[in-house]
């Protein structure tokens, strides 16, 4: 099976902070790209002890919460169709967590790039009240992210499958992350 890699397009965006905001996903994303790529095959599908999720579980989860972001908050951009965490494979969370970051970046534009966008709230979850849309937004959307690379890289670990220290360190790297995503300046440049 193909899977077919999603380039980095972002949306034309009016404002620092949107631009910024865009970049920022694009390195979130990329950084879980880069555990996909380093994670030994065999962790993908490893039982966990206890009712802990399997390391494919958990990026699919990462990927349907971005598609109920987008369908909630951005109704009317297309959503990514959701992935089956009993049957996808790193290649097919590789290729749907791109296609989330694209549709994701285009909301975070939209809401956050000032060019009178179809965004006025974020809606994370059906439950949840509606935010006002703001830096508040992105840290909510970059904070659960984190939260899930934190338990992959945990659970790699617990499971006798740890990531190389390389691996570890560089997706701390931003100014890297940010050169691979594009960006030809580093955090903090606007170009």
């Amino acid at each position: 099976m193909r899977t077919r890699q999603y380039t980095n397009r972002q949306p034309r965006v009016h404002t620092q902070l949107g631009r910024a905001a865009v970049r920022i996903f694009a390195a979130n994303d990329r950084m879980n790209q880069i555990l996909i790529e380093h994670l030994d095959p065999t962790a993908w599908r490893a039982k966990p002890p206890g009712k802990a999720r399997t390391i494919a579980a958990i990026f699919t989860h990462m990927h349907n919460v971005r598609c109920k972001w987008v369908r909630l908050t951005a109704p009317h951009l297309k959503v990514p169709p959701q992935l089956n965490r009993a049957h996808c494979t790193p290649q097919q969370a590789r290729a749907g967590l791109a296609e989330s970051a694209a549709r994701c970046a285009e909301m975070l534009a939209e809401a956050l790039g000032g060019g009178g966008g179809r965004v006025e709230k974020f809606r994370r979850d059906g439950w949840a009240r509606p935010w006002p849309v703001g830096v508040e937004m992105l840290c909510y959307m970059l904070s659960h992210e984190a939260h899930h690379r934190g338990q992959v890289c945990m659970l790699a670990h617990q499971l006798g499958f740890p990531l190389p220290i390389k691996v570890t360190s560089g997706i701390w790297n931003w100014e890297k992350l940010w050169k691979e995503c594009g960006s030809s300046g580093g955090p903090g440049c606007d170009s």
